[in-house]
């Protein structure tokens, strides 16, 4: 008869368990709810994109891509950016493909933080970045976006910072506020950085979702900034391919170098005839111009489909997240708001409070509109009784 074999395990996250999003979807399921939760479309890609993908496949695309990605994407990648913000980033050096913008998260942070550095977090913040921080040995520091506005209070931020603070980390357009930064609180961060080490990490995967005519603005269009921030970006929200998991980072080359050391040895390559799609539709200019008009079309149906309910929007400016407050409905906690929306009315939605670390937080709930109209459609109708 085998023994049992005893193992002693230590948690390097014991705090953390199953994502919000794996559960909401989970319980989305299970009770035959509209998943308005977790953040992916439920309509398909352009089908060119799919045939182009199978075009390299059967060119014999098929194995391993150079580490820091194919060189035509990673050409078409500082093309963009150079078009959009007026930077140019060597393609040869300065672009790294990633397995996903989570990847190239992980990888920015785990590359320049050190045991005992402290980490500038704006909160609500996507679930990846503390989780990343502590394993590297770091302590997050956090500045919160406070209901209802959701915008950065600079004084506060002033005095996160410390001899200590070794990356800030933002995101524009946010997740979950969809607030998005200007060019005055790039200003603003600029001249705080000035005279420090402090490097940024900028997660700009919604780039290309933002309303009401206003431009994104990339911490690259500004040089001060630029020198010392890693950009993170993203293809599965462009494209709708959530599922593919290729995004990227493009930094100066110094940063860039210390990240390729970390990406090598955690995903190596991403999938070779995808890069090599993107690289031909990121060139097609309309494949993701175009892309603030169709989500600002879903986000402007969803909430005229929402009028004459008890939920109030919250203005949103970039991503394809809409805050609701429901505190005309009830003052329950939005986690347990979120639990009885889902189970009596048929909607799953995101709590907040999952972004959240040190602030309460405010009496709203996170929903999807990158839907069919028939999904919005279905999904107010039951926000409309509640």
């Amino acid at each position: 008869m085998t023994q049992a074999v005893r193992t002693s395990i230590r948690s390097k996250l014991p705090e953390v368990g199953v994502t919000i999003f794996t559960v909401m979807t989970r319980l989305a399921n299970e009770h035959g709810a509209i998943n308005l939760s977790q953040g992916f479309p439920d309509f398909d890609c352009d089908p060119d994109l799919i045939a182009t993908v199978a075009r390299y496949m059967r060119e014999g695309h098929n194995q391993y891509a150079p580490m820091q990605g194919v060189l035509p994407l990673r050409q078409a990648i500082a093309e963009k950016i150079e078009r959009l913000y007026g930077r140019r980033y060597d393609p040869d050096t300065e672009i790294t493909v990633t397995s996903g913008g989570t990847e190239a998260l992980f990888d920015a942070i785990t590359t320049f933080v050190h045991a005992g550095d402290e980490v500038v977090v704006v909160e609500p913040c996507y679930d990846s970045y503390v989780p990343a921080i502590r394993l590297s040995g770091g302590t997050p520091i956090f500045v919160s976006l406070r209901f209802p506005d959701y915008r950065i209070d600079w004084r506060e931020m002033k005095a996160a910072l410390s001899p200590c603070t070794r990356v800030l980390l933002l995101n524009s357009p946010h997740n979950p506020t969809g607030t998005v930064l200007t060019r005055q609180d790039l200003r603003e961060l600029a001249a705080l950085l000035d005279g420090t080490d402090i490097i940024v990490v900028s997660d700009e995967v919604y780039e290309h979702v933002i309303f009401d005519r206003l431009e994104h603005e990339s911490l690259a269009r500004v040089p001060e900034l630029a020198e010392r921030t890693c950009i993170v970006g993203s293809f599965g929200k462009t494209y709708h391919t959530t599922g593919w998991k290729i995004g990227y980072l493009a930094a100066p080359r110094a940063l860039s170098v210390e990240i390729q050391k970390v990406h090598q040895f955690v995903t190596f390559a991403s999938n070779t005839a995808i890069q090599h799609a993107y690289a031909e539709f990121l060139r097609r200019k309309e494949t993701w111009s175009d892309l603030p008009v169709f989500y600002q079309a879903k986000r402007d149906q969803f909430l005229r489909l929402i009028e004459g309910s008890r939920f109030k929007p919250i203005a949103c400016k970039g991503t394809y997240f809409q805050l609701l407050d429901y505190s005309a409905i009830t003052t329950e906690p939005d986690s347990v708001f979120a639990m009885r929306l889902l189970k009596d009315h048929g909607v799953a939605s995101i709590p907040p409070s999952a972004f959240l670390y040190r602030d309460k937080g405010g009496p709203v709930l996170r929903f999807c509109f990158a839907k069919k109209e028939e999904t919005l459609q279905r999904a107010a109708e039951r926000l409309r009784v509640v």
